[in-house]
């Protein structure tokens, strides 16, 4: 199993520790391999909104040169990993912010991606309003057609890991551990329902509205998307 994690902070605190509990766990079968990028090093550039990636291609992102690893690393994953702290002021940090916006052409509703749908994710964040977080990540990946979207989060009302009182820390450890197995054995399924809707929707408007000569029409005739559901 090949594993992309993107790490949403440069910081190795507390989300760090606890994705790499996650991975350590994982590890443990044979065939895991993974490739990390750490925000913002991996993309130091902020989503500019020309929105050029939604309109045509996504080669033409004025940040293609950081990019295009990251869109390959996600192609030829089995599954995807998201960790990120959570903040006061918007849930997951900036950095992470930045890494989806740049990736919106993954939605359905513009360039459907057969090999997005066999893919699982796990979301993983720490802070005491984890869930702010995680939810917004969680429905962007099942925007994706990701088939199978986990999350944890760990409330910590501490600001280091190591401050937890250790029945704490083993509590936490062993949650980590039984959650990874889980999504290692994870079997395929089909897209959320909510993002079978929307494809067949986008399916109709981009028919009606959009029609022949215009992206993303153009890329759903090629890729067959009108006459078959890739999923």
């Amino acid at each position: 199993m090949n594993i992309t994690v993107f790490h949403g902070s440069p910081r190795k605190g507390n989300t760090y520790k606890a994705t790499k509990i996650f991975m350590d766990e994982l590890s443990k079968h044979q065939n895991v391999q993974f490739i990390e990028f750490f925000m913002p090093d991996d993309l130091p550039k902020f989503c500019v909104g020309c929105q050029l990636c939604m309109e045509s291609t996504n080669d033409n992102c004025p940040h293609f040169q950081y990019i295009s690893p990251i869109y390959d690393a996600i192609i030829s994953a089995d599954a995807l990993i998201f960790s990120t702290p959570h903040y006061g002021a918007c849930g997951m940090s900036s950095s992470m912010k930045n890494l989806l916006d740049h990736l919106d052409f993954f939605t359905l509703t513009v360039a459907p991606r057969e090999e997005i749908f066999s893919k699982k994710a796990f979301v993983i964040t720490t802070g005491t309003g984890s869930a702010a977080a995680l939810k917004p990540i969680s429905k962007f990946l099942k925007n994706w057609g990701i088939n199978r979207v986990f999350s944890f989060g760990i409330r910590m009302f501490t600001n280091k890991w190591g401050n937890m009182a250790q029945k704490k820390q083993d509590g936490l450890e062993k949650k980590l551990r039984k959650r990874a197995n889980r999504f290692y054995n994870a079997k395929k399924g089909r897209p959320y329902l909510s993002a079978i809707f929307m494809y067949h929707m986008s399916a109709f408007i981009l028919k009606k509205y959009v029609k022949s000569g215009a992206y993303p029409y153009d890329y759903w005739e090629e890729k067959g998307c009108f006459s078959k559901r890739p999923f």
